[in-house]
């Protein structure tokens, strides 16, 4: 079997893997792309996180439920702490604090705490308030720990009405905060209208963008 062909072949089974709920074999395989040479964050994507919107695919459809979502995100998650050290993102010059979570009303942070495990790789330093965070706290996050960048996350189209409000509270609370958004019912229009100052369609483009923003302020 040609290399590529075999690279695709498994990243195929560690999305089944994450489909089946099978944390084992997920680990196995993320050790054997490892192995193979596989760029780790292609299995993460590819593998992993192609697997939970396969999920999330069949929890919209009534044939998984709240237990499955829970099993398969155990696989997702071990099948990551394989990976994690062994992703190469590029560290900039910029050291910036993000407080990041996923706003008032939405539970899914598969994304989130993928984008987290980026700037992590990246070296920044990372304040995750978690999922459904009310816009207060976001606000108590940034005055606490000084944070220069705040990402915001969602999934769904109902709480992503929150994210205006969000935003607007955190500018005044400090005008030079940056404020990230990123989620599937987003996109770069949408974002300015809400006022945010950068859009990020994957977890690899936050890291870039972010630091664009602030280095735009340095």
């Amino acid at each position: 079997m040609a290399l590529k062909e075999k690279t695709n072949a498994l990243l195929r089974e560690i999305h089944d893997a994450v489909v089946s709920f099978d944390e084992e074999r997920c680990v196995r395989l993320c050790k054997a792309v490892l192995k193979e040479g596989t760029d780790p964050y292609e299995a993460v994507m590819r593998g992993l996180a192609a697997g939970m919107d396969t999920v999330g695919g069949l929890y919209e459809k009534k044939e998984y439920f709240v237990p499955e979502l829970l099993l398969c995100s155990d696989a997702l998650y071990a099948g990551l702490d394989v990976l994690r050290p062994h992703l190469a993102i590029e560290r900039t010059k910029v050291k910036a604090k993000l407080v990041i979570g996923v706003v008032e009303g939405d539970i899914h942070d598969i994304g989130k705490n993928l984008v987290k495990t980026m700037f992590e790789a990246a070296d920044w330093d990372v304040y995750d308030l978690g999922k459904d965070v009310r816009p207060e706290r976001f606000v108590e996050a940034i005055q606490e720990n000084k944070a220069q960048l705040v990402g915001l996350s969602t999934l769904m189209t109902t709480s992503m009405l929150a994210m205006p409000r969000i935003i607007e509270m955190l500018k005044v609370e400090d005008p030079n905060v940056q404020v990230i958004v990123g989620g599937a019912p987003l996109n770069v229009s949408i974002a300015t209208q809400y006022g945010a100052d950068a859009y990020a369609p994957d977890a690899v483009s936050a890291v870039r963008e972010a630091a664009k923003l602030i280095q735009s302020k340095t």
